[in-house]
């Protein structure tokens, strides 16, 4: 739609206009910095950042119900600027012009209700919120949209020559930052350090296709980010992991998502996300914050986060229910079917501890909650719902497992409706579903199959067919023979029967 065609009240404020003053702060001195540098770490104590706008609360005089309408007649925009993450422009990063935007699709990813037999299985209503039809097929497009729309828009104002963007991984992040930063040729290259063998065949592939340097590091993801983070400390570079504050901001979206596809009415309604570098359920929370801050949405919904036994350090420092006595300890992962979230010191933990508490306290009860699953019940319930018509990656069976155990836990009742965070697509973890139907998981992954949930294809070669296409060509009456015939040996194994002429 063209602007003149929207309500007159509605149009002066369609477009954003460019405002706020967002600054980087560290969360460990507080001390502020200007934004128009790359940082990712407190020059003064190490700490890491976030991005706060110091002037919020310019957004607050716009009523909430009119910020609905805003962000509602916005969508029929026909802009691409406005059509990802950045419709939400004022709380993402207002500071960017529309034209140093950049916008690949991301964002904006379906809600899918579970089928009535999964509900009835799992005992609530739930959906999947499906980021994995996201460009490069993970959540991870939200924050290099953002990310990467503030180096170019850096680029331009500082006249910057090409700056080199580098990010350790354990798959989807270097799939997206390679992704979008081609998008940006000539003014952005990438480099991206992954573990050595603990990506998936699918994930390794994004990368070097769209052109990144991708170096192979002998270790894990934690090993992998300290040499990025040694980089970034002391050499010229834009790093793309959470640590850039600018990613949290990108994800945040999500939240803004799911507040308008439920009308902006979050009673009684629970989200659950995967936790790995924590960077996620950080941008969730503060995404959540934002619009509550500002009246668009009235109640802060319940949020659950999710770890697997064999990468669980923020499940083990919230297991002490006194906050006085909780010690922040890392722990060593062992090998999980989850990949993305396999990380034992996870990068945004500080965020997490600050903004835990002012969540809880704004809510007036605690509302996060962390639980633990084993790698066995990731794997079962991945493959139980992409069974009823779902896509989701391990992380997204790391979710439904969650539910299942806050359910059990009563963290989550049965009368509340939960949004679950599929973080990927199916596809990017396919080797793991075959190791599952073939029983090959190594024992320290501790997957065993269970056999109602096992699905390989079956060679039908009946014994009454002459000759085969693949052996000969065949003859007219050769062809009806092998036509008839494996036609009743399939409607024989599936007990067809014959239509009666």
């Amino acid at each position: 739609m063209e602007l003149d065609q929207f309500p007159e009240y509605i149009r002066p404020y369609l477009l954003p206009r460019i405002g706020g003053t967002l600054v980087y702060r560290c969360l460990q001195c507080g001390t502020e910095y200007p934004i128009e540098e790359f940082l990712y770490t407190c020059p003064k104590c190490q700490g890491i950042f976030m991005l706060p706008d110091k002037d919020f609360d310019r957004l607050k005089e716009i009523p909430g119900h009119l910020w609905q309408e805003i962000f509602n007649y916005r969508k029929m925009l026909n802009l691409p600027a406005l059509k990802g993450i950045f419709l939400f422009h004022e709380f993402v990063a207002p500071l960017i012009p529309l034209e140093d935007i950049v916008y690949l699709g991301e964002g904006h990813t379906p809600i899918v209700e579970a089928n009535d037999y999964l509900k009835e299985l799992v005992g609530c209503r739930f959906y999947y919120k499906n980021d994995g039809l996201n460009p490069s097929a993970s959540f991870k497009d939200r924050g290099m949209a953002c990310a990467l729309s503030y180096a170019n828009y850096l680029i331009r104002e500082k006249n910057l020559k090409e700056v080199l963007a580098i990010c350790a991984s354990t798959g989807d992040t270097s799939a997206s930052a390679a992704l979008y930063t081609s998008y940006l040729r000539g003014k952005v290259k990438s480099a991206v350090l992954l573990p050595q063998g603990k990506v998936t065949t699918q994930q390794l592939a994004q990368p070097l296709g769209h052109g990144a340097m991708v170096f192979e590091i002998p270790g894990v993801f934690d090993d992998c980010m300290k040499v990025v983070e040694y980089l970034a400390d002391n050499y010229h570079v834009f790093l793309l992991n959470s640590k850039n504050p600018w990613r949290i901001r990108g994800q945040e979206s999500y939240s803004y998502e799911i507040a308008q596809q439920f009308d902006y009415n979050l009673k009684n309604k629970v989200v659950v996300v995967p936790i790995g570098n924590a960077g996620n359920i950080t941008a969730i929370m503060n995404g959540f914050l934002n619009f509550y801050k500002v009246g668009i949405i009235d109640t802060l919904p319940k949020i659950v986060g999710v770890q697997s036994v064999h990468a669980n350090p923020v499940y083990l420092y919230y297991l002490e229910p006194n906050p006085q006595k909780r010690k922040w300890r890392p722990v060593k992962v062992k090998p999980s079917c989850a990949q993305a979230a396999m990380i034992g010191n996870p990068v945004s933990m500080p965020r997490v501890m600050q903004l835990v508490e002012e969540y809880n306290e704004l809510a007036g009860e605690q509302k996060i909650f962390v639980v633990e699953v084993t790698e066995q019940e990731i794997m079962d319930w991945m493959l139980i719902a992409n069974r009823n018509g779902h896509i989701a990656c391990t992380q997204g069976g790391e979710s439904l497992a969650g539910l299942v155990r806050a359910l059990e836990r009563g963290v989550v009742s049965t009368d509340e409706e939960v949004i679950l965070d599929s973080t990927a697509h199916m596809l990017k973890f396919i080797g793991f579903q075959q190791m599952y139907f073939e029983d090959k998981f190594p024992a320290e992954y501790e997957v065993k199959p269970r056999e109602e949930l096992k699905n390989l294809p079956k060679l039908l070669r009946p014994s009454n067919i002459s000759y085969f296409p693949n052996e000969k060509t065949l003859t007219t009456e050769e062809f009806k023979e092998f036509v008839k015939k494996t036609a009743k040996a399939i409607a024989d194994s599936l007990n067809l029967q014959e239509k009666r002429r």
